[in-house]
């Protein structure tokens, strides 16, 4: 599978940056109304593609016009698209802050640390990218919060920005990602 098999013209307008909210009317026995917004998840719209044929649904029937907000597929349905044995798979992915800036030691340049993965938990050896990479050499340190506790020493060079460093961090494993983790801004 290639990533290029993904790729496809969706409109700025197609992509939900909120869940799908929709205003319900309450009609009281008295004959009073109240008007209410409801959102709810399984509400939002889904789009549906089908691998064989290539095609894209997101409406129940075909739209003559304006498509109504009723003519979309919801979310609720997505089981009506499956058939026995199909597998669902869930991302639960996380973003976790991997930006860091640091101020190398000596100078005090500038430093964007982005931190690729973890290496080794006991020696808190990370692989990351820098920039700029030209000032980094190994033996440098790095130095990421005003207090100087969170320190890191470059032990390798990688590729042409990568480096592996090694956080001089003592304390447990949890607390330090913690720390490491309270300095970063997600990418």
């Amino acid at each position: 599978m290639k990533l290029s098999q993904f790729k496809f013209n969706l409109p700025k307008e197609q992509v939900a940056l909120y869940p799908h909210s929709s205003k319900r009317v309450l009609t009281r026995t008295d004959g009073s109304t109240q008007t209410f917004t409801v959102t709810r998840r399984d509400e939002g719209r889904l789009m549906v593609l089908h691998s064989k044929s290539g095609t894209i649904d997101m409406f129940k029937n075909e739209v003559k016009g304006e498509p109504k907000e009723e003519d979309y597929i919801r979310f609720k349905d997505v089981f009506d698209y499956f058939d026995e044995g199909d597998a669902f798979i869930f991302n639960d992915t996380k973003v976790f802050p991997a930006r860091l800036y640091g101020t190398k030691e000596k100078t005090d340049a500038k430093i964007e640390v982005f931190l690729l993965r973890e290496l080794n938990q006991e020696m808190r050896l990370w692989d990351v990218l820098v920039e700029p990479a030209r000032k980094i050499r190994i033996g440098n340190k790095l130095f990421f919060d005003e207090s100087g506790t969170m320190v890191a020493e470059v032990i390798d060079n990688t590729t042409s920005r990568g480096r592996t460093l090694r956080f001089l961090y003592d304390c447990p494993h949890e607390e330090f990602k913690c720390e490491l983790f309270a300095l970063g801004e997600a990418p």
